[in-house]
């Protein structure tokens, strides 16, 4: 078969290695613009694009698709399909219409639940014990609205973190995109339109969702961790210094302290009170400091 692929980050890249090993011919590789990256900002490519340089596949990069020039150009390349993972644009109407076969994604999460742009984090900042991901077909409206094909479902691990859940997610979402080409090409797909009662969303991070209300449950507390990490983080006050959160533990102890108040601090960490327990903060960042143990934290904190 015929195929576009659509794709710019490390989560993308199991989904494009697929199709090649599945020995569909991937006609060409749309990903998004070289950007400068990592502290040193040197311009470099996007994993995807390393990924089709590798394989000598066609690659393109259009800032837009306004201007209609992308779209001639799929219209050139004659694909069947047209495969889109992560590749963050919208494709309009005018391109949707150009494959015989459609247009389908790959969505981090068991549609209708978590529409949108972050997916993999909410479901881990709302406590879920379940996720996967879910392969659909791209239609005109609203994002991620388009019927289901596919789905595959995973457990959430209790310390599982969003950095951890995008690689296993990346890899089911591979699979999952294999199999729908796969039912696709043979027409044994059956297209299962959203129930719109079940549908939520799953918007963009902000760093104004980093503060961590000791007010919340210790649960709440360490999904909140879990799932803002690697960005934008989880943060705290310690005495006069903001400080990045990337590991807690929970207990039950009932302390008599008000949420927010420290309880213990040494060895096992920094313990404070929330509504119904403790969390002991086990990793963080000091400002202009390096990730490190709470433990080695306070040998050298001096507050």
């Amino acid at each position: 078969m015929k195929i576009i692929f659509m794709g710019t980050p490390e989560f993308a890249v199991p989904s494009l290695e697929r199709l090649y090993n599945d020995g569909h011919d991937v006609t060409a590789v749309f990903t998004g613009v070289d950007k400068p990256r990592n502290r040193g900002m040197k311009t470099s490519f996007s994993p995807v694009k390393e990924l089709a340089i590798s394989r000598g596949t066609p690659i393109y990069q259009p800032e837009t698709f306004k201007d209609g020039k992308a779209v001639d150009m799929i219209k050139e390349l004659q694909c069947d399909l047209i495969c889109v993972v992560a590749y963050g644009k919208i494709l309009p109407t005018g391109l949707l219409d150009i494959p015989p076969l459609g247009c389908i994604n790959i969505h981090g999460s068991l549609l209708p639940k978590y529409r949108g742009a972050s997916p993999i984090q909410y479901a881990i900042l709302n406590g879920e014990k379940e996720t996967g991901v879910t392969s659909m077909y791209i239609t005109e409206g609203e994002v991620d609205s388009g019927d289901i094909l596919l789905s595959k479902k995973t457990s959430i691990g209790d310390d599982e973190t969003s950095a951890d859940l995008f690689k296993r997610l990346s890899i089911l979402g591979a699979e999952l995109l294999g199999e729908t080409v796969v039912a696709i090409e043979n027409n044994t797909v059956v297209r299962i339109p959203q129930d719109p009662a079940e549908v939520t969303y799953a918007p963009l991070l902000t760093k104004n969702m980093s503060p961590v209300d000791f007010t919340k449950s210790a649960y709440d507390i360490k999904c909140k961790v879990r799932g803002l990490y690697p960005w934008p983080v989880a943060t705290m006050l310690f005495g006069e210094d903001k400080i990045k959160v990337f590991a807690v533990d929970t207990t039950d102890s009932i302390t008599g302290k008000n949420p927010g108040e420290i309880v213990s601090s040494g060895q096992s960490g920094i313990e404070i009170a929330c509504c119904d327990g403790t969390v002991i903060i086990k990793e963080l960042q000091a400002p202009g400091g390096k990730r490190m143990t709470a433990a080695d934290f306070l040998l050298g904190y001096r507050g």
